[in-house]
């Protein structure tokens, strides 16, 4: 690119001169201020104009059209010869700030693209900006924001960078420093910068090396963070020390950026561990040992502190945020004494805050507080809490807080997690407690479970009076809140079940008295409900918790007492049944029937637990084996009368399916008259949700695969070889086959038979996934072939536009080709296995054909109206290829064309789709990769016979696939790799035996070394991919990258020579000699054979290779890594 940006003239402020900086940066490239730019024709006064309406069509326009026309257009300019030039235009010209956020976007995309701008045009950009900043200091914040990320990018991207002997682009400290001397605007700005650039430096991108961004990381960790954080606290101090105008914008703005600047640096991930941010309680801070002084001194914590009480809340809070991170700092960083003296500093200002709470009142300052008390527990242990000064006060003060939060339960409701968090750790860990101080937790943990317990009933009639959100349908928070609450109320077990039963008596009763009533207020009764809704959650949620906690005989006692009740009320409720019913309640129940089910049933329990004690002195219920009559019984009640609501079917059956997993609990379920029940009348007529309804959504069908599921396990258990009893169980499922089949022969209601259609295909689905004995499966394939299969066949072509019907359909294939515990052996006189994969092979051409008829789809369409029922597809073949039935040499003997076909229809299929969107849909890739294993390891006369466009396409594929982040993905991609180098080789080492045998069986290896003589890149760009994730990158699949690298490097000793020579050469010469003495020890013993023993050598060796190479290459002196990238 010949145009460069310029500086028409140093810009001063006060005595510094900022111009002068470019200058000195430079270091040898050409000044940015004299003539880089000198040859720029004056732009056009039309080309302004055309780039500000480009402007207000990508940022302000409505027009979907028009906008994603304006975004073409960026792409186009960021890609043209005068982007540098358009730039500087909308920069010095443009008369909107949206000009300015333009140009600072596209310089944003130029200088991050993989091939990098010439070092001295990145110098140049760099200047200009800052000293464009530097004399534009009032610019709109985001067009700030936006050239401060581009400085960001381009100091990240060339940290190693040198020319003329020095690292250039480091000394971004110095710059900035520069722009602290001046103005309050351009303080702003320079803190913005060094808080950009944090935030830069700690960013994976993963489009590039992994090794290469941990190196700058690591570097600007060791060399820069711990300057920046200190000259951000001396800034903070300086601002504090002056009288705050809290009126001042600027003033609230430069201490805003310095506290974002402060927690970008404690929030680095100092060593490289990428933690998920949603683990928010179980974070900790990995403070590098050179910083202990900093978090010695006392003045830093009170530094923080006194911010949070001196500033506005939207400031406050981020200063709580900071102290959330120091209180999170790694314990390893103090000796005991000094963390002692560090928690105590930290007790101290939490305190303060308490007896302060006015700042709390904000629901910003109020989240980070909370999540600093969650923190005090998660690295600090109970025995050093209670030893802290004045910590029975502290203690009471937390609770107070605590109580106080939960009551106000409007307030604020997503920080309840991190108090509760709180009280959870400390009682988890009182059996640990060592000290003799006392923890006083058996004070304050039952006073917190009420004060819970309380302000959930009493938030029902709020929530139903004034319509407000209720915190019952966001099942997710509950379920999180009682796992923690559970634990917390086993600290004093009696005090909280007294509680809770004295409140579930006294809601029952009134409930009673509310539907013997005369008046029967609705109104009452469902704040009634939607209280016992709250109530069996939290006894569901207590006993559950018994698995959490060491439990005693008086806690099963308890445990019964609560139980008691809950099924007490299972009956009351189910008794109204259909006149009056209530969801919460309902799903309320189940999730009680499944923590009892978790806790009290099965086989690891004794059968005389004391919880059955007062469950039989109430209820009848003796043992485990009544308590399943009770359940079946509940589950077909709510299949009868809840079979229009979805949550309560779906819950209901997942219950059901959590029930027939144990051998030994199906063997006690069979006994019981409702399953027996259910298995001989499972029809619409018991069962309404498996009816065909047009008000019912398609997808609430999908519940029907687990109910047949779960029934066939029950089946399954006394089946054995009667086929008449099959029979029986199938007669739903074929009075329905037939009507449809009967609806297909007429002229017929489309969408009633597909409806049908779908119903049945997803019961097959259940029915064949539970099916899995020989002579359980035969039963099946001998019911569906040929004549319902068909059917399904019919459909596919008639509704493949639809994925609706589709898709059950094709994973109903998918699964009945599938060998799961060899089921499908079936005997040698059989041809069902050939008759199968004849089917699968129709279904999957029919389909493929027909989708390909679609022509091009939206982005929005491509992925559910084509790629998912392709990965369908791709799942079904490779289950079909690699389920071991079928011998597929018979189908070319008997000139049978099914076998082709459908590998025909998989190549078409394949070209349809983009390189990208293969590696972009998750399912897909993961179907497609493993099938091409399959298809690499048995079938590589196929692989061979395809034409050269093609096999460039799926080995681009592969070579794309090498580098996934998904393991099954980049493994699969190694393994095909390998199936591929280990036939071209053993195809050579026939070649040079030159027998008569060789030569003829020679002809599809010939085919593929011809391809590959005169491709020879592909295999050589797959060799330097993986030499590139072996030495440079985090390799999660060691073993596997291994044993297709060998064989590469024995076809191609000569590349390798020259990727070694370019590596080594790379590196200074002192590193040079060990580097050659590593790739001498990765071959030695390593003989000219792919056999077993030579391959387990070289992956030995590699191992030894990989640890070796990241030593040489790991400290400060070694060249950037991606200078070493063999691929560029």
């Amino acid at each position: 690119m010949a145009l460069r940006v310029q500086v028409r003239a140093p810009v001063r402020w006060g005595p510094v001169v900022l111009g002068a900086v470019g200058v000195r940066r430079a270091a040898g490239g050409r000044d940015c201020r004299e003539g880089a730019v000198g040859e720029r024709r004056e732009a056009r006064p039309e080309s302004l104009a055309e780039l500000e309406v480009l402007c207000n069509h990508l940022y302000e326009g409505t027009d979907l059209a028009q906008r994603m026309q304006a975004e073409k257009v960026v792409l186009e300019l960021i890609d043209s010869p005068g982007c540098l030039s358009q730039c500087q235009l909308l920069l010095e010209q443009g008369t909107t700030s949206y000009a300015q956020l333009l140009a600072a976007t596209c310089l944003s995309k130029l200088v991050s693209r993989t091939s990098p701008l010439p070092v001295e045009q990145r110098i140049d950009i760099r200047n200009y900006i800052l000293n464009y900043l530097a004399s534009q200091p009032k610019l709109a914040p985001f067009v700030i924001q936006a050239l401060v990320q581009v400085i960001a990018k381009i100091t990240k991207l060339g940290w190693f960078e040198v020319l003329k002997d020095q690292l250039i682009f480091r000394d971004i400290i110095a710059d900035v420093k520069t722009f602290l001397q001046g103005t309050v605007d351009h303080s702003i700005i320079g803190v913005m910068i060094l808080s950009e650039l944090t935030q830069e430096m700690n960013l994976v991108d993963y489009s590039r090396p992994s090794a290469k961004h941990r190196k700058i990381a690591t570097s600007f960790r060791d060399t820069s963070l711990k300057d920046i954080l200190m000259l951000a606290c001396s800034l903070l101090k300086e601002l504090l020390a002056k009288p705050l105008t809290l009126q001042d914008q600027r003033q609230q703005s430069l201490a805003m950026q310095l506290l974002k600047l402060v927690l970008n640096c404690l929030n680095f991930d100092f060593i490289g561990n990428s933690a998920d941010e949603s683990a928010d309680d179980l974070c900790t801070v990995q403070i590098p040992t050179n910083w202990r002084t900093i978090f010695l001194e006392p003045e830093t914590l009170d530094l923080f502190f006194d911010l949070y009480h001196s500033l506005p809340p939207m400031l406050s809070q981020l200063a709580l945020s900071c102290l959330v991170q120091f209180a999170s700092t790694r314990r390893s960083l103090f000796s005991n004494p000094e963390r002692a003296k560090y928690l105590g500093n930290l007790i101290k200002g939490v305190r303060h805050i308490l007896e302060n709470p006015q700042g709390l009142s904000d629901p910003g300052n109020y989240h980070e507080f909370c999540r600093c008390l969650a923190r005090l527990k998660t690295n600090y242990q109970l025995g050093e809490l209670v030893m802290v000064k004045d910590y029975p006060q502290i203690i009471q003060l937390i609770a107070n807080f605590t109580i106080t939060s939960l009551q106000h339960w409007e307030f604020a409701p997503n920080s309840v997690h991190y108090l509760l968090t709180l009280w959870q750790r400390m009682v988890a860990s009182v059996p640990f407690v060592k000290t003799a101080e006392p923890h006083l937790l058996d004070t304050y943990a039952p006073e917190i479970t009420k004060a819970y317990i309380a302000s959930r009933l009493e938030c029902v009639p709020v929530v139903i009076r004034d319509g407000l959100e209720d915190p019952l349908d966001d099942t997710a928070t509950v379920f999180q809140q009682l796992e923690q609450l559970c634990t917390v109320s086993r600290c004093e077990y009696e005090k909280t079940c007294t509680f809770l039963v004295q409140l579930f008596d006294q809601n029952a009763q009134n409930y009673q008295k509310l539907l013997h009533s005369s008046s029967r207020n609705p109104l009452e009764i469902t704040v009634q409900e939607g209280r016992l809704a709250w109530l069996v959650y939290f006894v569901g949620a207590f006993v559950g918790g018994r698995l959490t906690y060491t439990s005693t005989e008086e806690h099963d006692t308890m445990d019964g007492e609560l139980s008691c009740r809950v099924f007490q009320l299972i009956s009351l409720m189910d008794a109204q049944l259909p006149q009056s019913s209530n969801e919460k309640v309902e799903l309320a129940v189940l999730w009680f029937l499944d923590q009892f089910r978790k806790t009290y049933v099965g086989d690891q329990l004794q059968h005389n637990s004391k919880v059955y004690a007062r469950m039989s002195e109430v209820l009848g219920i003796t043992d485990d084996n009544h308590v399943l009559e009770t359940f079946m019984t509940k589950v077909v009640t709510n299949l009868k009368y809840w079979g229009r609501c979805e949550p309560v079917i779906s819950r209901t059956l997942q219950f059901l399916n959590d029930l027939s997993v144990g051998y030994s609990l199906l063997k006690k379920l069979v006994k019981i008259e409702a399953v027996k029940f259910m298995l001989q009348n499972h029809t619409s007529k018991h069962f309404p949700f498996l009816g065909i309804s047009d008000k019912s959504s398609l997808s609430d069908l999908r519940c029907r695969t687990v109910f047949y599921t779960t029934l066939t396990r029950l089946l399954m258990v006394e089946l054995g070889e009667d086929e008449d009893e099959f029979e029986n169980f199938m007669l739903p499922l074929t009075v329905s086959f037939e009507s449809v089949a009967q609806l297909f022969n007429s002229s017929f209601v489309q969408e009633e038979a597909k409806r049908m259609l779908i119903g049945l295909a997803r019961d097959l689905r259940g029915i064949a996934f539970a099916l899995n004995t020989k002579t359980s499966y035969t039963m099946l394939f001998d019911w569906i072939y040929p004549t319902y299969i068909s059917v399904l066949q019919r459909a596919i072509e008639l509704w493949y536009r639809e994925p609706a019907c589709t898709t059950p359909i094709l994973k109903l294939m998918a699964e009945f080709v599938q060998n799961r515990s060899q089921r499908l052996n079936f005997d040698v006189s059989s041809p069902n296995g050939i008759l199968l994969f004849r089917e699968a092979s129709k279904m999957i051409c029919t389909y493929g054909n027909q989708i390909l008829s679609l022509g091009t789809l939206s982005k929005d369409q491509v992925y559910p109206l084509k790629l998912k029922g392709i990965s369908i597809c791709y799942s079904a073949l490779k289950s079909a290829l690699c389920g071991n039935y079928v011998s597929f040499g018979v189908f070319k003997l008997y000139g049978d064309n099914h076998f082709d076909s459908v590998l025909q229809a998989f190549v078409k299929m394949l070209l349809s789709v983009s390189h990208s969107d293969l590696l972009q849909y998750r399912k897909l890739s993961q179907s497609y990769y493993p099938l091409l294993e399959c298809l690499t390891q048995d079938h590589m006369s196929f692989i061979t016979s395809l034409e050269p466009h093609i096999l460039i396409y799926i080995l681009t594929s592969i070579s794309e696939g090498l580098t996934a982040l998904d393991t099954i993905v980049s493994s699969s991609c190694c393994a095909s790799l390998d199936y591929i180098v280990t036939y071209l080789f053993k195809h050579l080492a026939k070649e040079g035996k030159k027998t008569r045998r060789g030569r003829e069986i020679s002809q599809d290896g010939q085919r593929l070394l011809h391809f590959m003589q005169q491709n020879p890149e592909v295999l050589q760009q797959m060799m330097s991919i993986l030499m590139n994730t072996i030495i440079f990158e985090d390799c999660r699949n060691q073993w596997s990258v291994s044993r297709p690298l060998l064989g590469l490097i024995l076809l191609n000793e000569k590349y390798f020579s020259e990727l070694r020579a370019t590596l080594i050469t790379s590196q200074p010469d002192s590193r040079r000699e060990v580097l050659d003495q590593c790739f001498r020890n990765l071959m030695e013993g390593v003989e000219q054979n792919l056999l077993v023993k030579n391959r387990d050598r070289f992956t030995q060796n590699l191992s030894v290779f990989r640890r070796d190479m990241a030593e040489a290459l790991r400290n400060e002196g070694a060249s950037d890594p991606v200078t070493l990238d063999m691929m560029s």
